[in-house]
């Protein structure tokens, strides 16, 4: 049997209050409106479920058991609805997000310390994988939202752009003053000591795709896990390291390394905040993503 909750409501206020006219004013309707809901709410379930009398109602037998139940019952809604708005107002909940150490460190780690000074009460989890790792997580509904280097495959994902980066190739000016102003093919660079990230990253694949479609192979002699490793091995001249300019900044102007000058540079790319098409995402999830973009 389904019962209109409101018819609830109401008999739950009248039991309380012991007059229909006392619950007509708690609830801002009339007590005609209240007479007929609880005479509705008796047809329904077939019981009487209040004594009238001259100094007002009182519960029956039946009315005492289902008062009981309800009661509880619309305390348990109440408190859904009350944390509820309390989500909707970013006093409560979490906000989860997978990337990778790089992108973590470099990019959302300053838009992560912002958000949590405006909303101290959102629960913070951040889990660190690789960008297609992340999507997968995203995919299962483990994470709220991923970022993610791109380009990648990600049917049934809306991508936000949100910084333009670049792939570059540094090297120790002291080991390498040789490779400083020159402008270089793609063979020549492809000839040198590589350090690279790992084949599984999807930096890397853009990288070999990139200059795999101009007839070069690239090769490198150390693959490492994480790009702050690939600037401290080129500091140190163990070789030429591809990383992130907008990441290599202070290597950068500190003169340790430079950017070697390529004939056809690699072409930019984005970092993409990823969530899933078709979702309504969670309070925190969605103020995060306006922050963001």
């Amino acid at each position: 049997m389904l019962v209109n909750l409101e018819l609830y409501r109401v008999f739950c206020e009248v039991a309380r209050s012991g007059s229909f006219s006392k619950a007509a004013e708690a609830l801002y309707i009339t007590q005609p409106a209240v007479s007929q809901s609880v005479g509705q709410l008796e047809r329904q379930l077939g019981r009487r479920l209040f004594t009238r009398g001259r100094r007002g109602v009182s519960l029956t037998p039946e009315g005492e058991m289902l008062y009981g139940h309800i009661s509880s019952a619309l305390g348990i809604i109440a408190t859904g609805e009350e944390k509820l708005e309390r989500m909707r107002h970013l006093q409560a909940g979490e906000l989860s997000i997978g990337a990778g150490d790089t992108i973590s460190e470099h990019y959302l780690l300053p838009h992560l310390e912002r958000f949590h000074s405006l909303y101290p009460d959102i629960r913070l989890k951040v889990i660190n994988r690789t960008s297609g790792q992340a999507i997968e997580l995203l995919r299962s509904g483990a994470i709220d939202l991923a970022l993610a280097n791109l380009p990648l495959e990600l049917s049934g994902i809306d991508v936000t752009e949100c910084m333009e980066v670049h792939d570059i190739f540094v090297a120790s000016a002291r080991k390498f003053p040789h490779l400083r102003g020159r402008t270089l093919e793609h063979w020549e660079l492809a000839q040198s000591h590589l350090v690279m990230l790992e084949r599984l990253s999807s930096s890397r694949r853009y990288v070999d795709s990139f200059f795999l479609s101009g007839g070069v192979r690239l090769e490198p002699e150390i693959e490492l896990g994480a790009h702050d490793l690939l600037l401290e091995f080129a500091r140190i001249g163990l070789g030429v390291a591809c990383v992130i300019e907008e990441f290599s900044s202070d290597y950068l102007e500190s003169g340790e390394l430079f950017a070697l000058k390529l004939k056809n540079p690699v072409p930019p790319r984005s970092i993409g905040l990823c969530s899933l098409a078709g979702v309504l995402p969670s309070f925190a999830a969605e103020r995060f993503k306006e922050m963001l973009t």
